[in-house]
């Protein structure tokens, strides 16, 4: 029976573990969608364009609030000596007095120039104007994702090309070895070899750090812990070059209407213009509809304290009006205000506007040149890459000095660097472009 229990103990605990393996992020290889799901859910700056949002769902509801009427409750117990007027019965007497007034106050704003009704249709715009922010910031989360992730990439693919250097190198220097044993080679030929290890020692060190710098970038817009493990996975080497028959136009246009910038710039616009009437709503009168209810008592009267309250029993009803006449100009500075808004909100949209085409002629350019600099610098690595093995052997056969080598190694890794780059910067317009055309960004 003992032995029975250890056993379904071990099972749980070895399931709760494969769960927790299950569940932690760390435990899988994160794709690009990956990425971007987690970070919509997890980041704080998309985070806090959601609590904006919030924050301006509750001014729009306090704003249709207003039209409620209010109420309030009062109540004064207070003692009085000598010379004084009586608060319940106000009669002039000459003795100590207590008493008691409660009382139950309301009033309702029936018509205030339109004031009401047009804040509640600004905090409406605005609440529009939040939800389209919070998509602002949802964009440019994926977007830094994008980037950081091929840059991660990047750094990744240039490890190994630094580190098959190295070995390279490393082999040079072996082979340098033996010639300098032989008589075949001065001494400053084998320092030169063992010079260029020492560099790509260093190119790999140095390649590695800049990778975990751009892993640490990638958590935090993960807001993933720094010291959580983080691995990416690789995409398809598989690319689709830039159709060129793209139309500039047409993918601006189509940014214009997908963009949430502009639907932001729109409707700060919209808002301005109903603070505009908002202001304006102070030139004309406040009508409001108030009412009480109230009751007393007072030490003087010889009625009880219940019979009093009976007695002075009472309701009001009213109309107040406030007619502006002269208020020291700040309606009139609120209405010059509100217009110089709406020209700057004007102003903002059209800088929006300029805004998406630079970036949309940006990437478009930049696509259509990193495809060319893919096809050339694909045939700069091929070319350097024969040259290099060429060398190798003339030096393996003698002829060929080690500065040769180590020139003709240095070429091919510039070669293949450049083309590492071209390949992930045409990655990237490519995405960019999709996206402003509206499509969904997949490696």
């Amino acid at each position: 029976m003992k032995l029975y229990v250890i056993i379904l103990s071990l099972a749980f605990v070895q399931f709760s573990f494969a769960q927790e393996a299950s569940n932690n992020p760390k435990s899988k290889i994160w794709s690009l969608e990956d990425c971007i799901t987690y970070a919509l859910e997890n980041n704080i700056t998309v985070k806090e364009a959601s609590l904006n949002t919030s924050i301006s769902e509750v001014d729009y509801n306090k704003s249709k609030s207003s039209r409620l009427p209010n109420l309030f409750g009062s109540a004064t117990q207070s003692f009085s000596n000598g010379n004084t007027i009586d608060p319940i019965t106000s009669a002039y007497v000459t003795e100590q007095i207590n008493s008691t007034n409660v009382g139950i106050n309301s009033s309702v704003t029936l018509f205030q120039g339109n004031q009401i009704t047009n804040q509640i249709k600004q905090n409406k715009l605005l609440l529009e104007q939040s939800v389209f922010q919070e998509e602002v910031e949802k964009n440019n989360i994926v977007l830094n994702l994008l980037e950081t992730y091929l840059q991660t990439l990047f750094s990744k693919e240039s490890i190994s090309i630094a580190q098959n250097n190295l070995a390279a190198s490393e082999q040079e220097v072996q082979r340098a070895k033996a010639r300098l044993d032989a008589g075949s080679i001065p001494l400053t030929d084998y320092t030169e070899a063992q010079s260029q290890v020492a560099t790509n020692k260093y190119n790999v060190i140095a390649a590695k750090n800049t990778y975990q710098q751009y892993l640490i970038t990638l958590k935090q817009l993960l807001e993933l812990p720094l010291t959580e493990d983080l691995e990416i996975e690789t995409i398809n080497e598989n690319m689709d070059l830039i159709n060129l028959d793209l139309n500039k136009t047409a993918i601006y246009s189509n940014a214009l209407n997908f963009m949430p910038e502009m639907s932001v710039s729109m409707l700060n616009i919209a808002a301005n213009e109903k603070e505009l009437d908002i202001a304006k709503g102070a030139y004309l009168p406040t009508l409001s509809l108030t009412g009480s209810l109230g009751s007393g008592y007072t030490s003087i009267s010889d009625n009880s304290f219940s019979d009093q309250f009976d007695f002075n029993f009472n309701q009001k009803i009213g109309l107040s009006l406030s007619i502006p006449i002269f208020n020291r100009n700040q309606t009139k500075a609120a209405v010059k205000t509100a217009s110089i808004n709406i020209e700057k909100a004007q102003i903002q949209k059209q800088n929006t506007e300029k805004d998406i085409y630079k970036k949309v002629e940006t990437a478009y350019q930049n696509a259509l040149s990193s495809q060319e600099q893919v096809i050339a610098s694909e045939a700069s690595k091929i070319a350097a890459e024969q040259s290099y093995k060429l060398a190798q052997k003339k030096y393996e056969l003698g002829d060929l000095s080690t500065t040769d080598l180590v020139i003709s190694q240095n070429t091919y890794t510039n070669a293949q660097q450049n083309y590492l780059q071209s390949k992930y910067l045409n990655i990237l317009y490519h995405q960019l472009l999709q996206f402003y055309q509206g499509n969904t960004i997949k490696l």
